[in-house]
């Protein structure tokens, strides 16, 4: 029992020392200066291979925190980790030119624990937003837009911080086959944005920096539920919907215009500062799953979140109604075998379509992806190391609508151990 103690307390503290020591995911894409920034996906790298499914899925070794219902599947004395980093590339094209840009960093901490029979509790720190860009622009001469009486100038626009998700939750299998769950979920974070224009001719004009700065917290719930069907010959039917609530978070929305000279002085043009309420919409996923137990899992989610009910400062006519479709499936040819490795493992699939939360000039951005994944097993283990690969294409119609083609490789180790709570009679 001391080691398995002392195992917890290494994992935490690799854990939280990677953690801070990653800082801000450093993805440069133009579309984080808006709203909240770029959105997270949600779910473990089990999930995420799956297309991001996992509403409608329960399992004893996986934590499915985007429907908390599925807590009441961890076994009584087991215990779960998992703890994911990531690496991702980001390709901008406008049609003229490309930029690319890539980082590796934090992804995930999750913890299950069984509380009773069938019931179960489950925590962790996740990333919610990304607020990073970083965009310059030179106007020369025999640039459209150069004016002969301010001259040349160069701009940059540029972006840091996001909105992190803590959650504590538990699930309870209350009949046979129904089970119930709630989430405890605090979202906080600050995002800063910086406009700069440095005319070139430095000494007798004054340059322009325009900055803002969110500061968001607060707290909500999400209420989850899932119906277990099952079926002959080991196969199963299970249908699940979780419901975030709608909730008005604490806000402090600064912005300040400044100028500046090459000599030095300067002077503050304008500060202003409102704190309030800000309402963030609730999140609505439907999903089902069908399958043969260790053998196939198919697994289809609807997930709907209106941003336009959503007051969020600087965001007004860039808000737009969320709505995502994800298809997965998980495979494992023999999950019990002693003499293939291969054959133990899990290999996965899906697909994403999704309808951004952010429009401009009337065009909503789109994003479609695919997805595929591996579970490698652990030697003499339960655990098992998940690696999952997702290409997403983000794009919209209007001229001023970039592509980006989004590369995400992701790596979690996870630990389970079906006996971590029982003690031992011999050593």
């Amino acid at each position: 029992m001391q080691n398995k103690f002392a195992a917890i307390i290494f994992i935490l503290l690799i854990s939280s020392s990677f953690f801070t020591a990653s800082g801000q995911k450093l993805i440069n894409s133009p579309y984080a200066r808006f709203n909240l920034g770029t959105l997270e996906p949600s779910g473990s790298f089990r999930s995420r291979a799956m297309g991001g499914t996992g509403t409608a899925i329960r399992d004893n070794s996986t934590l499915y925190y985007t429907n908390p219902a599925s807590y009441s599947s961890i076994d009584t004395n087991s215990f779960v980790f998992d703890f994911g980093i990531n690496y991702g590339i980001n390709i901008l094209n406008d049609g003229s030119e490309k930029h690319s840009s890539d980082d590796i960093n934090f992804d995930h901490m999750l913890f299950g624990l069984p509380l009773g029979k069938g019931w179960g509790a489950g925590l962790g720190i996740t990333s919610f937003s990304n607020g990073y860009y970083s965009i310059a622009d030179k106007v020369g001469k025999n640039d459209a837009g150069y004016d002969p009486v301010t001259g040349g100038y160069i701009e940059n626009h540029s972006g840091k911080g996001g909105i992190t998700r803590v959650f504590a939750g538990t699930g309870l299998k209350m009949f046979r086959y129904f089970s119930f769950g709630a989430n405890f979920n605090i979202l906080f974070g600050t995002i800063k944005r910086s406009n700069q224009f440095t005319f070139t001719d430095y000494f007798n004009s004054y340059n322009n920096d325009l900055s803002e700065k969110l500061e968001l917290n607060g707290i909500n719930f999400d209420y989850g539920f899932q119906a277990e069907l099952p079926l002959k010959n080991n196969y199963f039917l299970v249908a699940g919907a979780s419901l975030g609530q709608g909730m008005n978070y604490r806000t402090r929305f600064e912005t300040l215009s400044y100028r500046y000279n090459y000599y030095g002085s300067g002077d503050t043009i304008n500060w202003s500062a409102d704190s309030s309420r800000t309402h963030i919409p609730g999140t609505l996923s439907l999903g089902l799953s069908f399958g043969k137990r260790n053998k196939l899992t198919a697994a289809f989610d609807y997930v709907m979140t209106n941003w336009t009910e959503s007051n969020l400062y600087g965001s007004q006519g860039y808000l737009a109604d969320a709505r995502s479709l994800s298809f997965g499936v998980e495979y494992i040819p023999e999950k019990y075998s002693n003499f293939s490795l291969f054959r133990r493992m899990e290999y996965r699939m899906g697909a994403h379509l999704d309808n951004n939360y952010l429009i401009i000039n009337g065009e909503q951005l789109k994003e479609a992806g695919i997805t595929a994944g591996i579970g490698i097993p652990l030697r003499r283990s339960m655990s098992k190391a998940n690696i999952y690969f997702d290409y997403t294409k983000r794009s919209g119609k209007g001229e001023i609508m970039h592509t980006e083609n989004i590369f995400t490789i992701g790596a979690s180790l996870n630990i389970y151990d079906p006996y971590w709570f029982l003690k031992r009679k011999y050593d």
